[in-house]
């Protein structure tokens, strides 16, 4: 079935083109995704992976230029493809839209915690992390590295933010995750399901990561870079560990951290 209409858009203020107005604004961006239950998807390859991941598109954009990227997308998918030139994307958008293409999206109902964690074998649980790169970042890592699930506290960015998206490279549509709705219980929660948990830190007492087992079920709590894990989540683990530091640097990004703490786990 190809798309339902083709439309050109020359006004960014277009009611038609509502759901792309602004994406950098993360507050406006916020409550507009929420309210309608969508999320945008940037650049062809993040779109395909959305689509093949069974996410139901509401409309396409795409700059006069890059029609021809993104037209047999829009041949499948039974949604209407707006078609604006460059300068009136940027207008609407806020930035300059180099992949050419972006699709407005249909959100699904996030699993349960316990339907993620019967599923999972080995888990990466991150604490307050709200900036969309980070989280972006770690979804990536875990679909390259051998991981199954990712849980969220309370207060973690949106991984379905645009930014998210695009720095994980559409690996959010591929990876289970879910939200904790129990922060404070959230640990004991997790041993309770059979898994031996735990906590990233940079303290130089804790065990280098390199010398933990990786078998059996296993939980990674991972905070954020300013603050780290909370007391409450380090005390609560089984075990702190650390990834030995050298030449006075005292930590690694998040992104980072997680993909060193996830390659060695899996291969102890």
């Amino acid at each position: 079935m190809g798309v339902s209409e083709q439309f050109r858009v020359t006004d960014s203020r277009d009611p038609r083109v509502a759901d792309y107005f602004r994406l950098t604004d993360v507050h406006l961006r916020r409550n507009l995704e929420a309210e309608h239950g969508l999320f945008i998807a940037e650049g062809e390859k993040v779109i395909r992976r959305a689509i093949a991941a069974g996410y139901p598109v509401r409309s396409l954009l795409v700059a006069e230029d890059k029609l021809a990227t993104i037209a047999d997308v829009a041949a499948g998918c039974q949604a209407p493809l707006y078609i604006v030139p460059a300068a009136v994307a940027e207008q609407l958008t806020g930035y300059r839209v180099h992949r050419g293409a972006l699709a407005s999206m249909r959100r699904q109902p996030l699993p349960a915690v316990a339907d993620v964690l019967a599923a999972a074998r080995r888990v990466v649980v991150l604490e307050d992390i709200v900036d969309h790169a980070n989280v972006g970042s770690v979804f990536r890592c875990v679909a390259a590295l051998g991981f199954d699930a990712i849980l969220l506290s309370p207060r973690c960015a949106d991984p379905f933010y645009r930014r998210a998206i695009k720095v994980s490279m559409g690996a959010v549509f591929s990876v289970p995750y879910c939200r904790l709705t129990d922060w404070r219980g959230a640990v004991d929660a997790l041993k309770a399901n059979g898994f031996r948990v735990l906590a990233m830190t940079p303290d130089p007492g804790a065990t280098p990561i390199g010398e933990v087992s990786g078998a059996g079920r296993l939980a990674l709590l991972i905070g954020s870079e300013g603050n780290g894990l909370s007391g409450r989540w380090l005390a609560a683990a089984d075990e702190v560990v650390r990834i030995p530091m050298h030449n006075g640097v005292d930590s690694l990004n998040v992104g980072s951290a997680t993909a060193i703490a996830c390659y060695l786990l899996a291969q102890a």
